[in-house]
């Protein structure tokens, strides 16, 4: 599919929107339609989805403060430093499918927009015979969609890439997706920057004598309504409450209507696990060989737990707290590593959209203290292009003063 997009353009994408998402109307959404949208949506969700935006965009500045540039003389004459530049255009992918998405759209967009990024663009599975959701435009418009394109999947992807319609071609694409989407954007790596290549949610809970069964129970079943194929997990330190757990979890997926109730039964029937251990120690070990996605911990003593778990995407402490809280609004972002990937990365962040280059400027002095140095290690790797481009600079540098002097 990517390369008939790219070798066909516009057309073929558009002929993967009408027999994909049954789409045949324009694919950049005009800005009355999304004024027309925002008139439409009731006054309690316009204020739920800013609450959300309000924290998340918070969250992403205090991020960003802890990111700077910097300068320092290394030995006299030389100073080097780092800038941090945002990515021109940002693809922000929102997923439409069994579920709309909307808190991606806030997650995604508001970063890349506190991060500097000039230009956004985002695309969502369009609904056949009306676009995308009036709820969600007016989330993207908020949060600073530049562009919006009633397009999904692959061809989403595709036209943010390639640059189609007129578009600027994206220097990143980021957000969750199908087995689809993050196919294409692994192939798409390289060419352009990526998020991550996220997989099917996961959870892991912690749990000692003291928590609630049915607050882990829906905690697990709760993540498990994702999709048949999310893992839940749980490492309690007390049998009964394991047992307790392992009772009421199959019959609160249950209590679930239609394809939620489907999908938490079978991910939990497929692939939830119940560990029993002892020590405390002993659940921090497992839970970081999991390296889950999410980790909530629901036992005493929170501040031992946050000083010794290192892999997790996203850390919930706390009977108080849940996924769903940073899943949609409570300010972290929710675009998170899967599959063990929390062991070597965090999850979408303002520094993602940010590049961090360096820079350095020698005196004439500085130059020629560190050129013979240059020099022999350049020879001692075999390159002598790189130490005569040294030892040239250096005998014309020399000379020059000498000119100078002389003059």
């Amino acid at each position: 599919m990517l390369e008939e997009i790219e070798r066909g353009g516009d057309q073929v994408a558009l002929g993967y929107a009408r027999s994909l998402d049954q789409w045949e109307g324009p694919v950049q959404v005009s800005p009355e339609t999304v004024h027309k949208a925002k008139s439409v949506v009731p006054d309690q969700v316009r204020h739920d989805i800013q609450l959300a935006h309000c924290n998340i965009s918070r969250f992403a500045k205090a991020q960003l403060d802890t990111i700077g540039e910097m300068e320092i003389e290394l030995v006299a004459g030389l100073v080097a430093g780092q800038k941090q530049i945002p990515v021109g255009t940002a693809g922000c992918y929102v997923p439409g499918g069994r579920y709309s998405h909307i808190a991606s759209a806030i997650m995604t967009v508001t970063t890349a927009k506190v991060a500097g990024v000039q230009n956004i663009i985002a695309c969502s599975p369009p609904k056949p015979g009306s676009g995308i959701p009036p709820a969600m435009l007016y989330a993207l418009d908020l949060c600073g969609a530049d562009t919006i394109l009633n397009l999904g999947g692959v061809q989403g992807l595709a036209a943010m890439a390639f640059g189609l319609f007129g578009l600027q071609r994206a220097d990143i694409l980021v957000g969750p997706g199908n087995p689809f989407v993050v196919e294409a954007k692994r192939m798409l790596f390289g060419r352009v920057g990526i998020d991550m290549f996220a997989g099917p949610t996961e959870t892991l809970v912690i749990a000692d004598a003291n928590a609630d069964p049915i607050l882990v129970a829906w905690d697990l079943i709760g993540q498990a309504e994702h999709g048949p194929d999310s893992p839940v997990w749980l490492i309690a330190l007390d049998r009964g409450l394991a047992e307790k757990v392992m009772e009421l979890a199959p019959k609160l997926a249950e209590s679930l209507p239609g394809i939620n109730g489907e999908s938490a039964s079978a991910a939990w029937e497929a692939y939830a696990e119940v560990v029993l251990v002892d020590r405390r120690t002993e659940a921090v070990a497992l839970a970081d060989e999991y390296a889950p996605e999410h980790l909530q911990v629901q036992c005493a003593d929170l501040d031992w737990w946050l000083a010794r778990l290192r892999n997790y995407g996203s850390l919930f402490l706390g009977e108080e707290t849940t996924v769903a809280f940073g899943d949609k609004l409570s300010g972290p972002n929710h675009v998170l590593p899967t599959k063990g990937a929390a062991r070597y990365t965090g999850g979408l962040a303002v520094g993602k959209f940010l590049k961090t280059v360096t820079w350095q400027r020698m005196t004439r002095e500085a130059s020629r203290q560190l050129a013979p140095a240059c020099g022999r290690i350049s020879r001692l790797e075999g390159m002598e292009g790189h130490g005569r481009s040294v030892d040239v600079r250096l005998e014309r540098l020399l000379r020059k003063d000498f000119d100078r002097a002389e003059g």
